[in-house]
């Protein structure tokens, strides 16, 4: 027994998903920067100081998302040939990747806004590889 936990690992990996699914789509991304982006609009219309909290709460766990997303697009769908398709691939995953985590900073309606036109520009990329067609049924 002493063998065996001596050569336990003594890390988890975790990755998108346990078994390679091949399903990325950058709709996921979207949703949840579409949702921090009313909830920034509700968070400056109320008053409600419990509920403006509440808010902040519930849009930095929906911004986490949309970086988690883009990632999952960026390291796991996007591969060598689509860099050389799309030149500014790394830089659009990145600059949006730094955009959600403004948004999961603040309360800036025009910080959402920019994100969602990033998510937008690599959801083209998405499109013109193939990706519906590569990942749904």
């Amino acid at each position: 027994m002493d063998l065996l936990r001596f050569m336990a690992p003594t890390r988890t990996a975790h990755a998108h998903c346990d078994i390679p699914c091949g399903v990325y789509d950058p709709a996921q991304a979207r949703i949840e920067a579409e949702s921090c982006y009313r909830i920034i609009e509700k968070y400056h219309a109320s008053d409600d100081e419990v509920f403006r909290a509440r808010c902040i709460g519930v849009k930095e766990e929906r911004a986490e998302l949309v970086k988690h997303h883009i990632d999952v697009l960026w390291h796991d769908y996007f591969k060598p040939e689509h860099v050389e398709k799309f030149p500014d691939l790394h830089d659009t995953c990145w600059k949006a990747s730094k955009a959600a985590s403004a948004v999961k900073q603040g309360v800036d309606l025009d910080a959402a806004t920019n994100l969602l036109a990033l998510i937008d520009k690599i959801d083209e990329m998405w499109k013109a590889s193939g990706g519906p067609d590569k990942t749904r049924m």
